[in-house]
């Protein structure tokens, strides 16, 4: 008999799992990572150029923004152009994203299966939420590193370097990266407290009772 489990615990680990995902993956697609100077004309605001991990937005031409990818053969893209510690950091996030994805997946499965082979699929869930933390760190680590790169020095200024922005800012999508990680790892912790939940003696009595759809706070 298939029974659904759903707990307020466990509904809250699959929200928080969900939003660190999309957090991280919103800020990976955006090139709101880096924020040049302002371009001004007449004293007035023109346009902000911005840099993410794969993409940008600048003038060309003299016309308006123009937002595109620079990394166009992946990561055999010459590290002039697509400077190879962003190639790692991209590689890290993609990574951790893959994972993070299958443990979403995971958290909705948990709802009517509770086990793999004899494990909570909620631990397995919470380890692999751990590993993908790792590498978004990782990610994190190697992206202001690449910072001294040409392409990042053509916007913040030529004292630009590792870890170092001169002229630029951080933007949102670095800060929306960061809370995605954080959140990561509290699904991590979480992910123990949903499987004590659907597996305390309430959750057994419904059971008992013959009920297949278990709704418990």
């Amino acid at each position: 008999m298939c029974y659904v489990i759903i707990t307020g615990r466990s509904l809250l680990w699959t929200l928080l799992s969900l939003v660190a995902l999309m957090a991280v993956l919103s800020a990976l697609i955006t090139p709101k990572w880096l924020i040049g100077p302002r371009d001004t004309k007449n004293g007035s605001e023109f346009y902000v150029p911005t840099v993410g991990i794969f993409n940008r937005c600048i003038k060309l031409h003299g016309k308006k923004a123009h937002c595109a990818n620079f990394n166009l053969d992946g990561f055999a893209t010459d590290s002039s152009v697509f400077p190879g510690c962003w190639k790692a950091s991209y590689f890290f996030l993609s990574l951790g994203l893959a994972i993070m994805s299958m443990t979403v997946l995971a958290a909705l499965v948990g709802c009517c299966m509770q086990s793999i082979g004899r494990k909570s699929i909620f631990n397995l869930a919470g380890v692999a939420q751990v590993i993908a933390g790792i590498f978004y760190l990782l990610g994190m680590i190697l992206y202001p590193a690449g910072w001294g790169a040409e392409r990042v020095q053509r916007i913040c200024g030529p004292e630009a370097d590792a870890f170092y922005l001169a002229e630029c800012s951080l933007g949102w999508a670095f800060y929306s990266a960061i809370i995605g990680v954080g959140l990561t790892f509290v699904c991590a912790v979480i992910s123990g407290q949903a499987e004590k939940s659907t597996a305390s003696d309430k959750v057994q009595d419904k059971m008992n009772e013959g009920k297949t759809l278990i709704c418990l706070a």
